[in-house]
């Protein structure tokens, strides 16, 4: 996405050293928690957040070493739009299996951090469709790419806020729940728009 090849560190390295640990931590999560299997998501969620934590700041970190910006292809763009997508899912499902009566801990700072970037990522991906439509126009992919990622502003926008007040103790985890539960909507709404209205609109191109 931003010109860096890591291939062979990925090829060589990630994947190899990533499926032996995925053995080892499925290993023991199986055998501490075979009784109690409906503990299993929880645990993969606490597992997978930090992971993502530090993809994204790896990721932002790199693309101000390097100085680019985001190549928008349209396979790049739905490879990290399935991305910011996973992200928002994780932070809902974390939200939704969190006990809102439970005290502050540090998977909740996580939690922000992981918010805060992917909205950063969002922003960049933004610009540079922006940038793309004012160069060669509009199209149906990018405006469906367009309504995507400005849905998913508003949505980390507000989780971000709502979280902050939590931390801060000035609100209530229920209300981040609540608004969470109150914006689902949001997305198949725009998928039918997609699906629906595009091809007419677009002459079926």
């Amino acid at each position: 996405l931003i010109d860096v090849d890591i291939s062979e560190l990925v090829a060589f390295w990630l994947i190899p050293c990533g499926a032996l640990g995925a053995v080892i931590v499925g290993s023991w999560v199986i055998e501490t928690k075979q009784k109690v299997m409906e503990n299993i998501a929880p645990i993969l969620a606490k597992i997978f957040t930090p992971f993502f934590v530090i993809l994204l700041l790896i990721f932002l970190i790199t693309i101000i070493w390097a100085r680019v910006g985001i190549n928008v292809e349209r396979e790049l763009l739905i490879g990290i739009d399935l991305l910011l997508v996973f992200i928002l899912g994780l932070l809902i499902y974390n939200v939704s299996a969190r006990d809102s009566e439970a005290p502050l801990d540090i998977f909740d700072v996580l939690q922000l951090i992981l918010a805060v970037s992917a909205l950063i990522v969002d922003l960049l991906v933004l610009v540079a469709i922006v940038n793309r439509i004012f160069e060669f126009g509009f199209s149906p992919n990018k405006l469906a790419a367009l309504g995507e990622n400005l849905i998913l502003l508003i949505n980390l926008l507000l989780s971000i806020w709502l979280y902050c007040r939590f931390l801060l103790r000035k609100g209530t985890f229920s209300s981040l729940e609540r608004w969470q539960t109150a914006y689902l909507p949001i997305y198949p709404v725009w998928a039918l728009i997609v699906v629906v209205f595009f091809p007419p609109v677009f002459g079926y191109a």
